[in-house]
Parts: structure tokens; sequence; C-alpha cells
């Protein structure tokens, strides 16, 4: 019923301006095109979906003829309502995104979200006040590791790594301030500093520990990118000339709620009180692009401020944050009639007592349609975690955006 009447009032509101309004739809891909009669307002609505089939094995011994207890299944993976544009003048800038998919909005079932759905991705406003200066406000992903700032909908593979699932900031409510400047012709410096909840995105019942602080810096030695594709996985738009991001974030998150920071299971004890600790992240990256090559990779690491990821009280653990590190590589190259081929490794360290130490190996092929706005992706990997079988998991995606 939420939806109905979601998608209803949408489309009355999209009616109602379009009669004092200019509405374009320039072409597939790039949305429907709203601006105000007095250019006082500018409206961009898209909408996307993901279709995928999953299938797993268990590799009894660690042994590729050994494959038992095949599942498979078929998921909407994504389904998601996006708005984004300006208002009053383009140097305020908004978004909006919704997660419609019952895959993929989560939640529903904690005081902490009102026991509602995370529908609700990004809200979040920007504005451009001086020269290079803006400060940006809402919900939306905190500047962490690379991976997760790629939209799910412009990732080389099916689906993120086990690093980002592990270790990312994820989405946050909060404020950044952002600067960008140049070092001689070609050189850009982007920095970012964010103060954030810390207990990540739909938080409904108050900050639970302190705030989350995250700085960031990011180099391009050889001038930016071609639309913004140091945050697009593939190398799709083929750039000419050499291109290069690299970025070192860092972030503190004190008396952080969650065993994963801002996800997870939230730390409570017996009588419902919250216990936490700081939990410190450190992330490097880069992504280098040259005509139809791509190279993205990634180290995180994430500690609590005593070294210990267990919360004890009374005796008793209470929770476990997730610390450790990971190291993520992939490397595509595009063939042919814009067809990709693409090999990803990631290595997942987990403290000692926390997981077990876990590497998966994953090829990819992709056929590019319409850019990432409606492709076909496929990819295979095998996983390898101590102590327990290995697995071997393949997936197919459709991506559709219009």
């Amino acid at each position: 019923m939420q939806k109905k009447i979601l998608f209803s009032t949408l489309l009355s509101l999209m009616v109602i301006g379009a009669i004092n309004a200019q509405v374009s739809y320039p072409k597939f891909g790039k949305g429907l095109q709203v601006t105000a009669a007095d250019s006082s307002f500018y409206l961009k609505l898209g909408f996307r979906f993901q279709s995928l089939y999953t299938s797993e094995w268990n590799l009894v011994d660690d042994k590729l003829s050994n494959r038992e207890d095949h599942e498979s299944a078929m998921f909407i993976r994504r389904s998601r309502l996006k708005m984004d544009g300006w208002a009053l003048t383009p140097k305020l800038k908004y978004k909006a995104e919704l997660a419609l998919s019952n895959r993929d909005n989560g939640g529903g079932n904690s005081s902490n979200f009102s026991n509602a759905a995370n529908i609700i991705l990004d809200a979040q406003v920007e504005w451009n006040f001086y020269e290079n200066l803006s400060i940006w406000a809402g919900q939306g992903k905190f500047p962490g590791n690379r991976e997760r700032i790629i939209s799910s909908g412009n990732l080389q593979f099916v689906d993120r790594s086990r690093l980002n699932s592990r270790f990312t900031l994820d989405r946050d409510v909060g404020v950044m301030l952002k600067y960008h400047h140049k070092l001689g012709k070609d050189f850009i410096l982007k920095e970012t500093i964010a103060i954030g909840s810390g207990e990540g995105k739909n938080i409904t019942s108050g900050n639970i520990g302190g705030t989350a602080t995250t700085f960031k810096v990011e180099a391009f030695p050889f001038g930016d990118f071609q639309s913004k594709g140091a945050y697009v996985g593939s190398a799709d738009k083929k750039e000419q000339t050499q291109k290069l991001a690299v970025a070192l974030a860092y972030d503190s998150n004190v008396n952080a709620g969650r065993e994963r920071g801002r996800k997870g299971d939230f730390i409570t004890d017996s009588n419902g009180d919250f216990f936490g600790k700081t939990v410190n992240s450190i992330y490097a990256d880069l992504m280098f692009k040259y005509k139809g090559l791509s190279v993205m990779a990634e180290y995180a690491k994430v500690e609590t401020k005593d070294g210990d990821p267990n919360i004890v009280v009374g005796g008793n653990t209470i929770g476990t944050y997730y610390t450790g590190s990971a190291t993520n590589f992939a490397v595509g190259q595009f063939i042919g009639n814009n067809w990709e081929l693409a090999a990803r490794w990631t290595d997942v360290k987990p403290d000692l007592g926390v997981a077990n130490e876990e590497t998966q190996y994953t090829f990819g092929i992709n056929k590019f349609v319409v850019g990432h706005k409606l492709k076909v992706q496929t990819d295979i990997t095998y996983r390898s975690i101590d102590g327990s079988d290995d697995d071997l998991f393949f997936r197919m995606q459709m991506d559709f955006h219009f």
C-alpha cells in the first residue's frame, strides 16, 4: 500500500508540474527530465532494477569434482527510484533514492528503525557556497572504500566484493565539507571531512554512541575522468589518455553501537542497554583507466581502539566487532563489440576469534548494450574459507535503467 501511494503521489506531481514546466526525454538511460518554467528547479527522475539468477555448490574436500548441495534462486536484487537535480540555482543540488524491492531495503525487525523497512537510501542536499567549497547534508554514502561509493548500477561485477560487505562505512546521516583544487595544469586534489551519527541509515531511535568522523583525500595526477569515471566500474567510456585516482580515508566511530560500525547487529545486553567501543577504519584505494582497460585496487583495515573486538559485560561476550583487514583487486578489458572480460581477487583476514580467513577468485563476462544502463553480467566465484569446504558460485544479472 505504501508503494502504491508513493507512485501515485509522484505521478500526480509529475503531471501537475508538467503543465507549467518543460519535460524532456533525451534518450534511454538519461531518465525523465523536468525544468521549471522560470528555470528555478530541475528534476531528473529515473527507475532501475536488477534481475538476478544465482547458483551455488558446496565443494566437498575442496575438490571441484565433488560438487554437492546445489542451490539456485532468482531474485529482483534491486529496484530503485532515483531523483536528483537542483533548486533555485545549479549550485544547490539534491538527490533522493528509494529502495523498492524486499531484498534491497532490509530492516523492519528492530525498534531502532521503528520496525519499518529501510526504504530511504539517499536523501541529501549539497550547496556549492564558495568557489570550490561545498557543504553536504542528509543521508548517503560516506567517503570510505571506492567500491562502495560506486553505484550498484555501475559495478564491474554482479555485486561488490567481500571487502566491502565486511568493512565498508556504508551510508550514514550527517554533514560533509568538500573541497577540490588544482596543482599545476592537470593535478587535482579532492578533500572531504564528514561527521555522521555512526549508526548508519534510517535510524529513528536517536544516537546510540558518539559521532563518527571521516577524513578523505583523493589525488588525480592526470586530471579528472570522464563522466565521474573514478567511481564507475569498467572502462566503458574508453579514456583516450591515462587516468588515475588514488585515495586515502580514515574514519573514527566513537562508541560504535553496531558490530560492523554502521551496519550489523546492535550490541546490547540482556536488559537492552547499548554498549560500544571506538572503532577506527583506514582505507586506501586506486582506480586506473586507459582505453578499454580498467584496474581497481583497495585495502581496508578496521580495529577497535583497545585492540579487542569483543564487548564483555559481566563476564559474558555480548557482541563482537568485525575487525581485521582485507585486500581487493579487480581488472577488466573490453574486447569486440562492448564485451568485457574481468577478474577479481579478494582476500579477507579477520582478527582472531572474529571469523575465518576467506579468499575469493571471480571471473566475469559482461555485455554492455547501452553502457551501464542496459547490460548483462555473468560471473563465477571460487571461495576458499579456512576450516570449511570451499564453495562455487555462478551469477547472471540484467541491469535496466531508463
